[in-house]
């Protein structure tokens, strides 16, 4: 009943709200973790906070731009998206016949993604809430130190075109989301205060490197092969950059 009642209220109101009906959320129980490194201290505290289960879509994302034209392709400013924004978009309002509505969107900017969050009454993860989740594997919320799970991304990275996929093609991890390994990276609101060279975390430019890929895992294991190949990449991304495999999900307070 509550169920029915609640797709009611967004086919009456969906006009008026912020909030989008198809994506799901969970709740996530907060604590303490050890973060990559690049922190001030050993110890980081994530509140509680809920986050999409999975990935945005291209249909969720072909929603909110016929919504606000401003984010079509044919619209977007350079300042906010280079060239490759949406290039797999047939149109402002059609994909190609090659890409499917429920695949993860991709060729995102920093800023349409975080523009996307705030127009659904949400908002990006900041690194340690994204970090945090993607610890988990199927059944503990920090699967870091297993080698299963190590090997699990780096395999990840040898499949070609995993954006392709369509979002819940990979496991439910602890929390009940998808996608957080092998389908595509993500985009974070605040990756800049993350350790990118130097001694501190401080010394980073807060207008670049505002990235974070889809390979959470502990950089202080210097073994750790996934998060060198992830911090290689976003090294060279600044927030209007869009890549083939970077897309982006929600989370929300609680």
């Amino acid at each position: 009943m509550k169920t029915i009642l609640r797709l009611v209220i967004c086919a009456l109101f969906l006009w008026a709200s912020p909030i989008n009906c198809q994506s799901k959320m969970v709740s996530i129980k907060g604590s303490t973790y050890t973060p990559l490194y690049g922190r001030d201290s050993l110890q980081v505290n994530v509140t509680n906070f809920l986050m999409d289960v999975y990935p945005v879509t291209n249909q969720e994302y072909l929603q909110f731009v016929k919504k606000n034209p401003r984010w079509k392709k044919s619209k977007i400013i350079r300042l906010f998206a280079d060239e490759s924004y949406l290039i797999k978009w047939k149109s402002d309002t059609v994909i190609h016949t090659n890409e499917e509505l429920k695949s993860p969107v991709t060729n995102i900017s920093w800023f349409a993604a975080k523009a996307y969050c705030k127009q659904q009454g949400k908002r990006l993860p900041t690194i340690d809430e994204w970090e945090y989740v993607a610890m988990a594997n199927k059944t503990l919320p920090d699967a870091r130190r297993l080698t299963s799970y190590n090997e699990y991304i780096l395999s990840w990275y040898e499949q070609p075109k995993t954006f392709k996929k369509m979002i819940g093609s990979t496991f439910k991890n602890y929390w009940g989301v998808y996608d957080l390994h092998g389908l595509v990276w993500e985009w974070t609101s605040d990756f800049n205060s993350v350790l990118v060279s130097g001694e501190s975390r401080k010394d980073v430019d807060n207008d670049s490197n505002l990235f974070c890929g889809s390979a959470a895992i502990g950089a202080t294991d210097l073994m750790n092969y996934a998060a060198f190949m992830r911090y290689a990449i976003r090294g060279s991304v600044k927030a209007k950059y869009t890549l083939k495999n970077l897309g982006f999900r929600c989370v929300k307070d609680n």
